[in-house]
Parts: structure tokens; sequence; C-alpha cells
């Protein structure tokens, strides 16, 4: 029989132990992200999946918010951030330091999810889009690639939460150690 563990059996580690555990090569791009459900929950996402950091661009809200905080529940204590104004800006620091960029959308020539296949020395940085507009056109342009996840029902999107949750459980399956 499997038995629900407890909080303490679940082993979680401390706010400074967080900070010191080696990151994922990953870092999330977001790009005009409108509300702020969506940014606690992509937070939380990458505390869970130790991502290096988020860039929160544009409109995207930013921390210190209760609105963030009740998707986040903490994780933006753990998870480093950064605001930049434009998310050109936040992806030209990116290139210098070496992450190849891709942008989550459906477009021409994109790389479906399950065929992509980094290597684990890979430095990687996603960009996710706007809830109605997606990733701004000018940022697909400036990106390496584009990577989609198929979809095979009558709706065309996912939400962006549901979206990063799949593609850094993906990306952490071929980046971690």
């Amino acid at each position: 029989m499997n038995t629900k563990l407890s909080l303490k059996e679940l082993n979680r580690i401390s706010v400074e132990e967080f900070k010191e555990t080696k990151k994922l090569p990953l870092v999330i791009v977001l790009d005009n992200i409108r509300s702020m459900n969506n940014v606690g929950s992509v937070f939380r996402t990458s505390d869970a999946f130790v991502v290096e950091k988020i860039y929160l661009c544009g409109i995207t809200p930013k921390p210190p918010h209760r609105e963030i905080n009740k998707t986040a529940l903490g994780a933006t204590e753990t998870v480093d951030w950064e605001y930049t104004l434009t998310t050109k800006e936040a992806i030209d620091n990116l290139r210098e330091q070496g992450y190849k960029i891709y942008s989550i959308e459906q477009a021409e020539g994109s790389i479906k999810l399950n065929e992509f296949h980094p290597n684990k020395d890979s430095k990687i940085a996603i960009i996710m889009g706007n809830e109605v507009d997606g990733v701004d056109q000018d940022i697909i342009n400036n990106s390496d690639g584009v990577i989609e996840i198929p979809q095979y029902g009558t709706k065309h999107s996912l939400n962006i939460s549901v979206t990063t949750g799949i593609v850094v459980w993906h990306l952490f399956n071929h980046l971690k150690e």
C-alpha cells in the first residue's frame, strides 16, 4: 500500500540550503506576462526543479506581492530573479553569458519538445510569452530556436504555468547531473 508522506518525511531543504544547491543551467524569461498567479506558479515550478533564475520583463509583475505569493508559496524567496524593462535586454544579457535562447511558441520550423534533447552541459534560456499574444515576433527572431509542445485536441494553447511545468520537467530530465 502506498502511504502519503508527511511534511517531515519529505525532507525539504531550507531556504539557505536551496541557495547553496547546484542549480539547473536553465533560466526562464517571462515576456510581458500579465497574471500574478502565473508568475507565482512559474516561481514555484522553478523552485521544485532548482532553476537557476527567472527574468521578469516588461509588464510582468514583480515580487513582493500577495497575489504572486498565493501561488509561489515562498518560492520568490528561494529562486533568484531579475527585472528588465525589455525581454531583448534579458536575452542579450543571457547570450553574453553563453546561453542558447529558445522561445516556447507555435511557429514555422519549431522543434517539437519531445524531439529536443540538449546535452547535459547546455546552458538554456526559455522565453515564455504573454497569455494572449504569446512570445513577441521580434523575440522569436532573436532566439536560437523555437520549441513547441505538440497538442492534439481542439484547443491550440496551454496556460503559461502549465506550459512552463511541462517544458521545465522535460529539460530537467536532460540537464540534471
